[in-house]
C-alpha cells in the first residue's frame, strides 16, 4: 500500500512495507524564506538518508534511540532555513544529536571551525561517524554537558534545537553560558515550537531578539553587542 507523506520541502510516496520501505520524492518547492535549498530522501529501515545542501550531497545514519532518527526534523530545518554561514566563521552545535547541523555548516565555515557537543555518548559516536562519512571528520565533537567542559569565545554562530522541559533549566543553561562563548557581533539561533519564555529570556540577555515563525515553530536570532547581560546579571560561566 503507497501513502503520500508532505514534508516542509518535498512530497513523498512511501511504503508501508517494513522491508523495502524506500521513500521516492514526487516534486520538491523552494523555500522563500532562505537560499538554502535542503532536499532529502529516507530509507527507514536502516535510518540512513540523504540530504542535498547548497548543491552538495551529504549521507547521514543514525540510532533509534536519537532525536528525529528517521529523517531531518522539521524545527532544525525551520533554523537552517533561517541561517546563512560564511567562509571562516566559527560555530557551535550545541547539543549535536547525530550531528546534522555542524555538518551541513562545516561544509561552509571549514570542518577546523565548527564545534559540536551533545550529552550523551550515543549521539556523539554517531556524530563523529557521520562526519567522516561525508569527509568533514576535522569537526571537534566533544561530549559535554552543554557548554560546561568547553570554554572557547569567539563564536560567530551558536546553534540549538534545545530539549522541551517544563522548567526550562537546561535552555536557560543554554542561552546565559552561550551569550558569553560569543563574540561581539555573534548570533545564538534557538529553534522551539514556544515563544513566550524564550522570547522573554533572550532579550533579558541579549537586550533584544528578532523571532521567525516558521510552519509551527519559533526561530530565535539573538545578537551579542555587548560583553554585559542586559539586565546587568552576574556573567555565569
Amino acid at each position: 500500500m503507497l501513502i503520500m507523506e508532505k514534508y516542509p520541502l518535498a512530497v513523498y510516496v512511501s511504503s508501508e512495507d517494513t522491508v523495502n520501505c524506500s521513500v521516492i520524492p514526487v516534486f520538491s518547492r523552494e523555500r522563500f524564506l532562505t537560499e538554502n535549498h535542503i532536499y532529502y530522501q529516507t530509507y527507514r529501515a536502516c535510518m540512513s538518508f540523504s540530504l542535498t545542501y547548497h548543491s552538495r550531497q551529504f549521507e547521514f545514519e543514525t540510532a533509534a534511540e536519537l532525536f528525529s532518527p528517521q529523517n531531518l526534523d522539521h524545527g532544525t530545518e525551520a533554523m537552517l532555513s533561517t541561517v546563512t554561514f560564511a567562509p571562516g566563521e566559527r560555530v557551535l552545535d550545541l547539543g549535536c544529536g547525530w550531528g546534522v547541523v555542524g555538518i551541513l555548516a562545516a561544509s561552509i565555515v571549514g570542518p577546523e571551525n565548527v564545534v559540536m557537543t551533545d550529552i550523551d555518548p550515543r549521539a556523539v559516536q554517531v556524530a563523529r561517524q557521520n562526519a567522516e562519512r561525508n569527509q568533514l571528520a576535522g569537526v571537534t565533537i566533544l561530549q559535554s554537558d552543554g557548554l560546561q567542559d568547553h570554554r572557547e569565545t569567539d563564536f560567530d554562530w551558536i546553534l540549538s534545537n534545545p530539549p522541551y522541559h517544563e522548567d526550562f533549566s537546561v535552555a536557560k543553561q543554554f542561552i546565559m553560558k552561550g551569550f558569553n562563548r560569543l563574540k561581539i557581533g555573534g548570533r545564538m539561533v534557538m529553534v522551539t515550537r514556544r515563544r513566550l519564555w524564550y522570547q522573554k529570556k533572550l532579550t533579558s540577555i541579549f537586550g533584544g531578539t528578532e523571532v521567525h515563525e516558521i510552519d509551527g515553530y519559533f526561530v530565535f536570532h539573538s545578537e551579542k553587542r555587548r560583553d554585559t547581560y542586559a539586565k546587568r546579571k552576574k556573567r555565569n560561566r
